[in-house]
């Protein structure tokens, strides 16, 4: 092969590789799309094929191509919540309210620094509410209520100095 075209064709590989690369929130997506229950097909536009995710129904994303919102209210999905929601770093609005998700909320919620509103209501979602919730400096709205959680609120939520709805 000549020399040529063996540096045009590892330029096309680095640069496919960089995108895959900068795509790790389409992947949590698809990985979350993959627990959840879709009777409706609400989610049929999340197409793993697509290199931005910012194309998705329910996903909306800032202008640098990063998720911000999550919105999938009310769309009677269910399923469990797996880590890969840690991904999202800079999702700030998180709707999965009025669904029929369970299992327990992941820690890995703790890790979106820019979360402003976490809605979870009126779910079947199980267990304790994790402590790495505390450590979300940004968020105004928590609700949980109309769920199965069990054990008291972390009494570290007190200092979350944002928080209005709890």
């Amino acid at each position: 092969m000549p020399r040529d075209s063996v540096l045009v064709l590892l330029s096309v590989v680095f640069c496919f590789s960089s995108v895959v690369s900068t795509n790790s929130e389409g992947t949590a997506l698809i990985t979350l799309r993959t627990r959840l229950s879709d009777p409706s097909n609400v989610l049929r536009s999340w197409d793993p094929t697509l290199v931005n995710p910012c194309t998705w129904f329910h996903v909306t994303c800032n202008s640098d191509n990063h998720v911000v919102r999550l919105d999938l209210g009310n769309s009677n999905i269910s399923g469990t919540l797996g880590p890969e929601l840690g991904e999202l770093k800079d999702l700030q609005y998180l709707e999965l309210y009025r669904n029929d998700i369970g299992g327990k909320i992941p820690d890995e919620i703790g890790n979106l620094d820019n979360l402003i509103s976490i809605d979870l209501y009126g779910n079947k979602l199980e267990g304790t509410i994790p402590n790495s919730i505390a450590n979300l400096k940004s968020l105004r709205f928590l609700r949980l209520d109309h769920n199965k959680l069990t054990g008291s609120i972390p009494r570290e939520l007190a200092t979350l100095p944002n928080l209005l709805v709890l």
